[in-house]
Order: structure tokens, then sequence, then C-alpha cells
């Protein structure tokens, strides 16, 4: 028989009775389950963000009449002002003095000191305050200011600048606050040299000074502080630095005024006129 005349199976229907019969159906390893991919989570909605509007302008005239802004402070003022402070700040030094520590009231004075206080006025701007506390008494301001005069502005082979810088050394050995601030400046302003006021006022030792100088100022040093070991050795010195003997009584007298001077204003606290700390600076 050829494969055309093989009769065929009849196929089972569902009106036959008897049903298909059905595939077996295995279960998933846990491999397989692993190998397939796990469904994504479904993704968040965005949040709308609305677009940014455009600022309103404000008119000409608005903005013409709207109060300038301030300044910003500059991070440098801000760290300044935030920086904690250590210690305390000394109180000013700079407020108007008392001529003096005692109270005298002012004397009579003679027609000749009253003009000659206004002559003082009148040239310097101001009254000294070491004339204003001899004020209480005629006689001595009167005596004071002509032994003051006579040494200090009289005929000497001492120069002006030269007798102030012995009285500025002498009140610098002494620590005379009052002397100090008055004749430093005035080396200042005849020297026209703020420097040398400065050294004269500290240590006229560290100033570049002739021997001259250097011989005048050491001789006034030891009648500051060590008078009574004077010898001729200390003069003859001098006359080989060519200074004559007038020339040495007068580097002695100035050096002993101001060594009386510079007790006296240190016993009754002295003060000197503000005006002597700014002169020639």
């Amino acid at each position: 028989m050829t494969s055309a005349g093989k009769a065929k199976k009849p196929l089972k229907t569902a009106g036959s009775g008897k049903s298909a019969p059905k595939r077996a159906v295995k279960p998933l390893s846990a491999k397989s389950m692993l190998s397939k991919p796990m469904p994504a989570k479904p993704k968040a909605p965005r949040p709308m963000v609305p677009s940014p509007v455009a600022p309103k302008l404000a008119p000409k005239q608005a903005i013409a009449n709207r109060p300038p802004a301030k300044p910003e402070k500059s991070t440098s003022m801000l760290l300044q002002k935030q920086k904690p402070s250590t210690g305390d700040m000394p109180r000013r030094q700079d407020g108007p003095p008392r001529p003096m520590a005692l109270s005298l009231p002012a004397g009579n004075l003679s027609p000749e000191m009253r003009a000659y206080l206004a002559k003082c006025q009148e040239k310097i701007g101001f009254v000294p305050n070491v004339l204003t506390s001899y004020a209480f008494d005629d006689a001595k301001l009167s005596a004071f200011a002509a032994f003051y005069n006579d040494l200090m502005l009289g005929n000497s082979g001492l120069s002006k600048l030269e007798r102030e810088m012995i009285a500025v050394v002498v009140s610098s050995e002494n620590h005379c606050f009052y002397c100090l601030a008055a004749h430093g400046a005035a080396v200042r302003k005849l020297s026209g040299d703020p420097v040398l006021g400065e050294l004269m006022a500290m240590n006229w030792r560290a100033a570049k000074l002739s021997a001259r100088h250097k011989t005048m100022l050491a001789f006034a040093t030891k009648v500051t502080l060590h008078s009574r070991q004077i010898s001729e050795t200390d003069r003859e010195n001098l006359r080989k630095a060519g200074f004559s003997d007038r020339d040495i009584w007068d580097i002695a007298a100035v050096a002993s005024f101001f060594n009386m001077s510079n007790r006296m204003a240190s016993a009754v606290d002295m003060r000197p006129n503000a005006e002597y700390h700014s002169q020639a600076r």
C-alpha cells in the first residue's frame, strides 16, 4: 500500500466525548525566575514648576524718587567689628591740662609782666604754662623770666639751638615731662630736624653729633648726674673741643638752671601746653 492508502487516525473532537490530553506544565525554577527581567517600577510624575515671571519694571519716576541704597559693609569691616577686644584702651591724654597741681590765685602783676605775657600770646599764640604757674607772684615771675631770657636768648658763644639741646638732654636725664615737651619742640623748630629733637629727648648718644656737641652734652649730663665728680679734666676737654671759659660758664649755667626747673616742674606737676606736642613735626 502506498502512503496515500494508509488509514488516517480519526481526530478527537469535542463531540466525541473524550477531551484531548492536557500538556503538563513544568514549575518555574528559582534560576529561571531570576533570569527573567523584573517589571520596572512606574516613575513618579515630575512636579510642575511654574515658569519664572519677569519682574515688572518700575516706572522711571518711581526709580528717580527711590532713596539711595545703603552701601554694603565690606568683609574687613565686619571682621573688624566682630574681632574681640583684648585689654583696655588707655584714657586720652590730650585734654586741656591745668598749668599745675597747685591752686594758686593769679597775683597782681606789674604792667611790665602783663605786657610780657601779652607778647607771648601774640608771638607764639599762647602763654606757656610755666609762666602761668609763676604768675601768682609778680616778683617770682619777673625773676624767673629775667634769668631764663638771659640764659637762653642773651649773648653767648653758644647758639640758641645748642642751649636748647642742653635743656633737652638735662630734662631727659631728669624725665621732666614739661621741659621735654616744650624744649623738644624748640630743638625741632630751630634745627628743622624732628629726628634730632627726638634723639635729644631719648638718647643723645645715638645721634650723629660733632666732637664739640658730644663734649658739650657729656659735660651737661655730668652736671646733672655726677656734679661732685667734675674735675679740671672735664673743663680741659671742653677747651680742647673749642669752648672758651665763658662758654664753659654758659654750659654749666644752662644745665644748672634746667636741673632746678625740672625739679620744680615735677614737684608741682607742671603740664605742658597742648600746642607743644605737634610743633615742628
